[in-house]
């Protein structure tokens, strides 16, 4: 039998130009057929466009098990380039080792930042790689080296990758031009230190089969192979997969492995399948799945966290690029928490609760939040409460094709690329996809999400024990039957309930069911005659310096809360 392989992808991130693709070629032996910028787009800009793979073989290290086999790192080469930070996102759900490429001579910018949080999302381990150092003067250079070391290091303080390892090397000195003949530096041992740094991805064959694919190209007498890294499942010699952008089923015909045929590959694998009858043409890049597996969905329900480098606020009602499993849509956004006494609850992680109630949000709670009234009501001291779990409310602009659980990706991609600023403000989890065209009608009323509506008005005058006039609560159009028999609450401490509408001109009668105190029919009393003196025009000078011109008016406060999606629009008090 052959030795085993292990395979482990490497995820190869930087900012343009720190020399990304130069270092992937010096580490590998073996180039994959999506290897080093072929595209000539990207040929002619020297940047790398796609995700290119390519591959380094070396003896198992111990760690990784007992036995003869060979470790396999699938370099995949992420674009640096702004603009390009789909791909990275597409790429970044297979990655189990992220080599961050710095340029020594730079340090962090933009798109390192970036890839940094793309990173802490996706995957579990870094290795930076300070590139370039043939740049720095060799009598300084390994001062120099140290000095961006400790930079490096206090960057990765407060993120997960603290203390993780960080090589010097020189993929390739003289630069772009220089001749083929000159060594790399430091290259030998970037290759221990991901041998130290590998590890056994934990892969699970069970599950649907979903498989990435980066290139779709036709050989002659054979048919169309797709070639791809699997994401989820396995894959079997005669399974059916189904390409569900166009909506075709296809029977796998043979695999490959990196030019060795394979019958069964699973998650984590590269893998290159070949089926019948398919112009290659139709699918460049996508997806393809366990026939019936991903749902093409209209909106979505997620769960989300803030990323910390972003600047500004999150909006409800904000659009943003939104990447889903493997595709980029825009995407409008409307945030929610849960009410404010479930704040501390624990929240299950991959399932979304129809049952309970959730409280609307004009924006995703963050520490430098504004605080929204209701929120503030419920605490003193300023600091902003804050929920243990968030979720939003996605609208997508054109439906997406995607698992039933995925990572969820939101940015701001239209802004500037040499803003020196984070695009990326959002990531989470897909917890609940819209498959109907009309989710608006036939699912979101399912999602209880309230605002809560606080109503003020004034006591107009007392008509007896147990009944007043208001006034200023509603809008002379208002239809003031549906309020009738909502609760109120006076000022003054008596609870009341609308009995209806008094008049034309939006007053209303309120009944107290437990009759007014003494106190407040003679501050209304007062009230109403000062009101009757001053229209007959009689005011005299005592009046005048008389503290009762400061008679506070009765106020009247009504609390409802409104669920957004209910038709009806009922108004319900607890």
């Amino acid at each position: 039998a052959a030795p085993r392989v292990l395979n482990v992808n490497v995820g190869v991130l930087g900012h343009i130009d720190s020399g990304k693709t130069a270092l992937a070629r010096a580490l590998s032996t073996t180039g994959s057929t999506a290897a080093f910028d072929r595209a000539p787009q990207s040929r002619a800009r020297g940047i790398t466009l796609d995700l290119g793979f390519s591959c380094l073989r070396t003896a198992l290290p111990p760690q990784m098990g007992p036995g003869p086999g060979e470790l396999q790192f699938t370099l995949v080469d992420c674009p640096g380039h702004a603009s390009l930070i789909r791909t990275i996102i597409g790429g970044a759900q297979i990655i189990d080792l992220m080599m961050l490429v710095i340029d020594v001579t730079k340090g962090m910018q933009t798109q390192s930042a970036e890839c940094l949080v793309i990173g802490q999302i996706a995957c579990q381990k870094m290795v930076v790689v300070l590139n370039k150092i043939d740049l720095l003067p060799e009598g300084k250079r390994q001062s120099a080296i140290e000095k961006m070391t400790k930079k490096m290091q206090k960057t990765l303080e407060n993120t997960k990758f603290c203390g993780c390892p960080i090589v010097a090397v020189a993929a390739k000195p003289g630069g772009p031009e220089a001749p083929e003949s000159e060594t790399p530096l430091g290259v030998s041992e970037l290759i221990e230190v991901l041998k130290s740094q590998a590890y056994l991805p934990s892969r699970d064959p069970s599950g649907n089969f979903l498989m990435a694919v980066d290139h779709c190209f036709s050989i002659k007498g054979q048919g169309t192979v797709m070639t791809g890294t699997i994401l989820s499942g396995s894959v079997s010699l005669g399974d059916n997969v189904e390409i569900p952008a166009l909506k075709v089923t296809k029977k796998v015909k043979s695999m490959q492995m990196f030019h060795t045929p394979v019958t069964y590959a699973m998650q984590g694998d590269r893998v290159g399948i070949c089926v019948t009858q398919f112009d290659p043409k139709l699918l460049e890049r996508g997806l393809i799945c366990t026939p019936e597996s991903l749902h093409t969905i209209h909106a979505a329900i997620i769960s989300l966290k803030k990323i910390q480098y972003f600047r500004g606020a999150l909006q409800t009602k904000a659009k943003f690029h939104i990447t889903v499993g493997h595709e980029t849509v825009m995407g409008r956004v409307m945030f929610f928490s849960p009410a404010p006494a479930d704040f501390n609850e624990e929240i299950k992680e991959d399932v979304f609760d129809f049952e309970k109630d959730y409280l609307y949000q004009e924006e995703y709670l963050s520490k430098d939040s504004n605080s929204s009234e209701e929120n503030k009501e419920n605490d003193q001291a300023g600091e902003v409460q804050l929920p243990r779990q968030q979720w939003a409310l996605l609208e997508f602009e054109k439906p997406v094709t995607c698992p039933k659980l995925c990572l969820v990706i939101g940015s701001k991609l239209d802004t500037d690329i040499h803003a020196n600023t984070c695009r990326l403000a959002f990531h989470g989890v897909l917890l609940q996809g819209m498959e109907d065209k009309n989710y608006a009608e036939t699912f979101l009323p399912k999602l209880k999400v309230y605002k809560l509506k606080h109503k003020e008005g004034q006591v107009e005058r007392v008509m007896d024990d147990y009944s007043v006039i208001g006034r200023s609560l509603f809008k002379k159009e208002t239809n003031i039957h549906i309020f009738v028999g909502l609760k109120v609450k006076l000022s003054t401490g008596e609870d009341g309930v609308i009995d209806g509408g008094f008049g034309q001109s939006g007053k209303f009668k309120i009944r107290i069911p437990d009759g007014l105190k003494p106190d407040t029919k003679t501050l209304l009393t007062i009230a109403s005659k000062k009101k009757s003196k001053a229209g007959k025009g009689e005011t005299t000078k005592e009046d005048e310096s008389s503290k009762n011109d400061s008679v506070q008016p009765v106020t009247i406060s009504l609390m409802f809360k409104r669920y957004v999606f209910d038709m009806q629009k009922k108004m319900i008090q607890s």
